[in-house]
């Protein structure tokens, strides 16, 4: 554009005798008038189409990435209801299958309603470094445009909806632990309260802006944990084992033998938690991305991994592999990979999938004896023991080629694990560890007490022995007299 002015320029100074320019002259000029406003136009146009595919292209990113975090999130209320209802309600004795598959259903609705009401607020508004604050009460401006501060291209209220089904399944866990004894109002009223001073907190203090344990975003100690390793499964674990030794062990346990009553029940629902715990790890990626396959792949991987380890160590000890302690492997490899999921190769998945697998079964078949807690369909040897377990692995097996999720002071990519150099992080995790288990015993200890005096915990002996689908519901899961 200089050189044409220059030449423009050069063609005035030519003027003729009587002072005009040359008519060659003029019309190199006038077409170079011409030329330069065409230019102008056509780069503004230019501009304008680009402007257009930029904005289409970002607009194509938001609804695949959207797509994909509301699959992630049905996903993940699958496994809840029907995989944790199934896989809870087979386990139990088939006077308690509707009562237990309540519990799970019951919880869709009654956190989805505190979620809507102050739940989302308290754990993801900005607050301080232990709890959210309230603007985002009653959903206040929780809407169509994206939250930046954790997922850039989705709405947030997508965000906030894939969140709720994580608060939705935790407290489900823990009925593992008190199946087949607790009233459903107890039920009800600890599990209420516990979302709220357990699961809010430990949400915030993870994965909150302004969290004390969010590696993202800045925590004191920031905790790697990608899909809830502390938030899920180690407070809903240890939970259990509290909720466990408060309430006491069943009427007739150990003496009295109760098998699960369906073990095809729980194999459908362990299959469907498998398939659900995509959306519930893959999902945390919270967008359609390459970290998203890797969390993939690492979840399938782990299950895969853990099933062979809880089969075999089951097979040497008792001689033939059962069908409820694969699916209970699957389970083990699917909670010790949550929080190590968006970091880890899939080679060290196997290794935690493996490892889980095998430490989880020592602690159902001979730990859980030892001490003679009745954990009645052993969430804490699952979820607290293989959550623990997850998150201190992480701390070992996570690598800056798959998230380099922590930066130095000039934004430039660390170690990420112990196996990278990063030995500290290691202390983060265990860090991270005893807080969520802090949490978990003094918030479940507490809440339990305050609903025994409330409403009592347990069912009478008399309700307990009847069986709590009809002592809590009025009805029975099988009539095979009709």
């Amino acid at each position: 554009m200089a050189q044409t002015f220059a030449r423009m320029a050069g063609l005035f100074s030519m003027t003729g005798r009587n002072g005009r320019l040359p008519m060659r002259a003029a019309g190199v000029v006038l077409c170079a008038l011409a030329f330069l406003a065409l230019s102008q136009a056509l780069s503004a146009q230019d501009a304008d189409r680009l402007a257009k595919l930029e904005a289409q292209v970002a607009a194509a990113q938001s609804a695949g990435d959207n797509a994909w975090m509301l699959t992630s999130s049905a996903l993940v209320l699958m496994m809840t209801g029907p995989g944790l209802a199934l896989f809870y309600g087979g386990l139990v004795r088939k006077k308690n299958v509707l009562a237990t598959m309540m519990q799970s259903f019951a919880l869709m609705a009654l956190i989805s309603v505190m979620w809507a009401l102050f739940g989302y607020s308290l754990a993801f508004g900005s607050g301080n470094s232990f709890i959210g604050g309230l603007e985002h009460i009653f959903l206040r401006g929780v809407g169509a445009e994206p939250n930046s501060n954790y997922a850039a291209t989705i709405p947030a209220q997508t965000f906030m909806v894939y969140q709720l089904m994580f608060a939705i399944i935790t407290p489900g866990l823990i009925a593992g632990a008190f199946a087949e004894r607790m009233k459903f109002s107890a039920m009800l009223l600890f599990t209420g309260l516990w979302s709220i001073v357990v699961y809010d907190p430990l949400a915030h203090m993870v994965w909150g802006q302004g969290g004390f344990l969010n590696a993202a975003l800045g925590g004191r100690f920031p905790t790697l944990d990608f899909a809830g390793g502390t938030v899920v499964h180690i407070s809903s674990g240890v939970s259990a084992l509290v909720c466990a030794l408060y309430l006491g062990k069943r009427v007739g346990y150990p003496k009295q033998p109760m098998p699960p009553h369906s073990v095809t029940l729980s194999f459908i629902g362990a299959c469907l938690l498998w398939v659900g715990w995509f959306g519930f790890n893959a999902g945390s990626a919270v967008s359609a991305s390459a970290l998203a396959s890797s969390a993939f792949i690492a979840t399938h991987f782990a299950a895969a991994a853990a099933v062979i380890g809880w089969a075999g160590a089951e097979w040497l000890r008792n001689g033939k592999p059962s069908a409820l302690g694969a699916i209970s492997g699957a389970v083990a490899g699917l909670v010790a990979i949550t929080p190590a999921s968006g970091f880890v190769t899939p080679m060290s998945a196997l290794i935690i999938g493996l490892i889980a697998g095998i430490v989880c079964y020592l602690m159902v078949a001979i730990a859980k004896g030892a001490f003679g807690y009745d954990d009645s369909l052993d969430a804490f040897g699952v979820h607290g023991v293989g959550g623990t377990l997850g998150a201190l692995l992480t701390g070992i097996f996570a690598t800056q080629a798959v998230n380099p999720l922590l930066k130095d002071a000039q934004g430039q990519p660390m170690p990420m694990g112990l196996l990278e150099g990063n030995a500290g992080q290691l202390g983060n995790q265990l860090i991270g560890v005893l807080i969520s288990w802090g949490f978990a015993i003094v918030g479940s200890l507490v809440l339990l007490k305050i609903t025994d005096v409330l409403v009592g915990l347990r069912v009478t002996e008399d309700d307990e022995i009847q069986g709590l689908d009809l002592s809590q519901h009025g009805e029975v899961g099988y009539d095979f007299e009709s």
